[in-house]
This record gives structure tokens, C-alpha cells and sequence, in this order.
């Protein structure tokens, strides 16, 4: 006789924020025409928001693809610009910048990678740097825009984007998405989390005293886990050995003439800054190692290095690198920073929230915990969790710099052997294999292996087979394409006021 497992009938999530707001809007979004399912989100108006941070990755456009979420209209409401890739500047050596883009590298030549290609070209007289062959890198650059529509059959017809948007209005903005498809907020302070058992949680208590009981629980709670760890005891993996940067200070700054289609992440004497700009302000920080220097110092790196006038008062966030043991335990998801926390070099974090969201309801779970899913998930989001570790930990042990402790300390940093391995087989002939659903493809890797100036000892033996010379001229004449297509272009302040441009943030309510 087959037994069927009772289906939950209420989950309840702990926290607002980016990442509460994503799950009720993805959980809201898929049970928007059911009766049967309740979602409630807790949250309390006395506890802020940390934003550390304000840059995605391109996945997100595809999440506000999925949920029917109109862009233009996001944009405006999220005082959102427009992100090609990201700027090193001073990560190799003081006064050298590189540029990590979206998208590809140019095409496959007769079934020969792109990479292998161009590397095969650099051994006789070529003299095109990787990133010519990047339509991002060539916008980014001229400190364009595309517009889509007038780029089919173009060179940048299959150019990739993220966003630079303001989390907290993000999170307004997915509040309104969610309670419009059912999801219930209610305000208050989670005092506790009963679990009997340490296994499965029963019901939160608020301050007030009031008790919520659900079939499921997600954890938004930021690092404090009240759920995940507080009462579960998941436990945390640290990973501060690999990536010691263990502090951010952050500011907000009036806009300057020039928005910056790209995140800049300047390498400092014990960290690196960014500078995100977006329609109304622009977003500064400072992620740095307290061993190397105190707050007061990176508070004044900052405020030397800062373009425009300061609007808020800095504030200084500790954070350690690593992920829970058990994101996912009993009836409790982890999400956010209650789940792990990466640096936001690459802009993972809102990646990793919806990426957790995609596994969990992949494995969507009945009232019952179910071990093989539970196990499967933890597994998965782990290895999320350590690709994303391993590329960060590139942009640093592959420096040249010795001019400060700290970046002598990276030089002779440990590496995961995951991380090991990749590296010995890029410096033989220029391989990388992705694994199926890595976030990072090959374009990733070869632009900070050349950004930060690792050369694989050749090229495949392979591309040997190619005319040195035509190759040399296909490649200068794709280059030339791309960045003629590029000059057609309106720069990045002026397509957003045609397109995209967003009211005073104090009407957006």
C-alpha cells in the first residue's frame, strides 16, 4: 500500500530584507493560486538592514524574468544602473587594472576555444589584450550602454548585464511583489525558536508574547541564526584561513558626474574598496583584515579614496567568512547571511539566496523531514558555496604585490585543493572543465588568470593546426567589429535617462 506523506500547509519566514522579501516573493509567486499553502513573513521594524554591498550578477535578471517582474519598471523603483562586469584595479600590482566581464570571450574557430585561440596568437605578433575580445570590457570601457533592441546581428547582440540597485528599496520593492500574491507580514521580535529536540522547530514566541506556529520555518534572521543556530545548533564552518578579510566599513556618497557602467574594486594596503554607482547615490566600502590594520585606519582609507560628499554617517560590519554545517536542518532553511556569508568581491549574495531558493524547491520538502533531500541540498549548496570561495581566493593568491603585510601574507596564503587543482591544470596548457551548474564559466577564470598575469606553460597542442597568421587577422577583425558596434552606443547616463530613469528616492513609496 503506498503511504503519502502530508503536505505543508504553512511556512513561515524570520526576517525581511533582501533575502526574506526573495523567498516570499519566489514561495508567494509559485502558490499565488493555491488555498492550501499559507505563507507568513515575520519581521521586526526595530532591526535594520546590514546591505553590505549593492551589486548582482547576471542571474538576477533571469529571477525577475521568471517571476514576471517587469525590468524597466524594477529598475526605477530600485534606483538601479547597469553592471557589464567588474574593474581590479591594483589587485596584481600597484598602478595595473584588469577587467572580469559577463558574457563570453569571442566564439569557438574550428572547435577550438576561444581562449586557446587567442593564447595561440600571443606567441607570435598579436598584440590585442584578452578584454578586446569582450563586448563588456569594450562598453565598459568607452563607458557605454547597449540598447538590445538596436544590437541584433551585432557583436553585442548577446552582451550580459547585472544591476547596481538600492538593496533596502529592493526589498520594499519584493514586499509589495509578495503581499500582492498572499504572502501575510507581521511585525514583531522573535525572542525564541522551540525546538524540543534540537531537530525540528515547533513555533517562534515574539516579544509581545504572541506564538506562531508552521509546518516549515526559513531563516532570514542575519547572522545571529535565531533559527538555524541559536536553536537548531547547525553549526558553522569558518573560512576565514582561506579569505581573512573579517571587517567592511561602508558610506554612501553623492553621485558624481560620471556613472560607471561596472563595479570598481580598488586593491588597498589591507582589503580592497568598491564603489558602486547608482541613479541617486553611490554606494563605498571597505572589506579589510583587522590583523593588518584597525577601524579607524580603513575609515580613513576610505574617506581618502571616496569621490563624492558623504550623505550618511560610515558604519563598521564584522563578518566571518563561511557557511552553516547544515544550511537546510530538520524544518528550517537558512537563507542569507543566517546561511553563510562570502565576501561581496564578485556580488555572489543575492545569487546565493536565490540559488538556495532554486534547490529548495527542487527538493521541495512535505511536513515530514526527508534526510536524502535534506542531505542532497547541504551537499549541493556547499559546492555552490565553495566554487564562489575558490574564484575569490584567485583575485588574491595570485598577486605580485609586496608592498604591504598584508598582501605578502596572500602570496604565501593556504589553498583549498579544489582551488590547487585548478590551477595546475590552467598553468599546463589553459584547461578548465566547469562542472554542470558552476556560476563561474571559463570566461571567468581566464579573465582573472589574465588580469592578475598566470599563463598557462602553452597553448593545446591542437591549435598548432591553425594559420598563425589568418587566425591573427580573425581575431583583429572581430575585435575592430566589436568595438565599432560599441561607439554606436549612448554612454551609461544617457540611456538611463531615456530608458530607465528613476523618480527622487523619497517619491518611490
Amino acid at each position: 500500500m503506498k503511504v503519502t506523506q502530508p503536505f505543508i500547509q504553512k511556512i513561515v519566514i524570520v526576517g525581511g530584507g533582501t533575502a526574506g522579501w526573495m523567498a516570499a516573493a519566489t514561495l508567494g509567486n509559485i502558490f499565488k493560486d493555491s488555498k492550501d499553502v499559507e505563507i507568513e513573513l515575520v519581521e521586526s521594524d526595530e532591526i535594520g538592514i546590514i546591505g553590505v554591498g549593492e551589486a548582482t550578477i547576471p542571474p538576477l535578471i533571469t529571477i525577475l524574468e521568471k517571476l514576471g517582474i517587469d525590468l524597466v519598471d524594477f529598475i526605477q523603483n530600485t534606483q538601479a544602473t547597469f553592471k557589464l562586469g567588474i574593474e581590479f584595479a591594483d589587485w596584481k600590482a600597484l598602478q595595473h587594472s584588469y577587467f572580469h566581464p559577463f558574457g563570453t570571450l569571442g566564439a569557438s574557430i574550428d572547435g577550438h576555444d576561444f581562449y586557446q585561440c587567442w593564447f595561440r596568437t600571443t606567441q607570435t605578433d598579436n598584440t590585442s589584450e584578452l578584454m578586446d575580445h569582450s563586448p563588456e570590457a569594450q562598453l565598459a570601457k568607452l563607458n557605454r550602454f547597449f540598447v538590445p533592441h538596436q544590437c541584433i546581428n551585432t557583436p553585442l547582440a548577446k552582451t550580459k548585464f547585472a544591476l547596481h540597485l538600492d538593496s533596502a528599496l529592493a526589498g520594499q520593492y519584493l514586499r509589495r511583489f509578495a503581499e500582492e500574491r498572499g504572502v501575510k507580514r507581521t511585525v514583531g521580535t522573535v525572542e525564541h525558536a522551540i525546538s524540543p529536540n534540537k531537530q525540528i522547530i515547533s513555533h517562534i514566541t515574539l516579544s509581545d508574547g504572541r506564538k506562531i506556529s508552521a509546518d516549515f520555518f526559513i531563516d532570514c534572521t542575519g547572522f545571529k541564526g535565531v533559527l538555524i543556530e541559536q536553536s537548531l545548533n547547525a553549526g558553522y564552518e569558518d573560512w576565514s584561513d582561506f579569505l581573512p578579510c573579517n571587517k567592511a566599513v561602508t558610506v554612501q556618497t553623492e553621485n558624481t558626474d560620471t556613472i560607471r557602467p561596472y563595479t570598481l574594486a580598488t586593491a588597498r594596503e589591507a582589503g580592497w574598496t568598491w564603489n558602486i554607482p547608482l541613479q541617486h547615490r553611490t554606494g563605498n566600502g571597505y572589506v579589510y583584515c583587522d590583523k593588518f590594520i584597525s577601524d579607524e585606519q580603513a575609515m580613513d582609507t576610505l574617506f581618502g579614496c571616496i569621490e563624492g560628499k558623504p550623505i550618511n554617517q560610515p558604519r563598521v560590519i564584522p563578518f566571518s567568512t563561511g557557511l552553516r554545517k547544515q544550511p537546510w536542518k530538520g524544518n528550517c532553511l537558512s537563507l542569507g547571511l543566517a546561511q553563510g556569508f562570502l565576501e561581496p568581491l564578485e556580488s555572489t549574495a543575492i545569487h546565493l539566496v536565490s540559488r538556495s531558493l532554486q534547490l529548495f524547491v527542487r527538493m521541495f520538502p512535505t511536513k515530514t523531514p526527508n534526510g536524502l533531500l535534506i542531505d542532497e541540498f547541504n551537499r549541493r549548496l556547499k559546492q555552490d558555496y565553495e566554487e564562489i570561495r575558490d574564484f575569490l581566493i584567485l583575485h588574491y593568491c595570485t598577486t605580485e604585490r609586496t608592498d604591504t603585510e598584508f598582501w605578502r601574507w596572500c602570496q604565501q596564503m593556504p589553498l583549498p585543493e579544489s582551488l590547487k587543482n585548478k590551477i595546475d591544470f590552467f598553468s599546463l596548457s589553459g584547461g578548465i572543465i566547469p562542472s554542470v551548474e558552476e556560476l563561474f564559466q571559463p570566461t571567468s577564470w581566464y579573465s582573472v588568470f589574465d588580469g592578475m598575469g598566470v599563463r598557462p606553460q602553452c597553448a593545446n597542442p591542437t591549435v598548432n593546426a591553425l594559420d598563425a597568421d589568418k587566425l591573427a587577422l580573425s581575431l583583429r577583425a572581430g575585435s575592430n567589429a566589436i568595438r565599432d558596434a560599441a561607439l554606436k552606443q549612448p554612454e551609461h547616463k544617457h540611456f538611463i535617462r531615456e530608458y530607465c530613469q528613476a523618480e527622487a528616492p523619497d517619491k518611490l513609496m
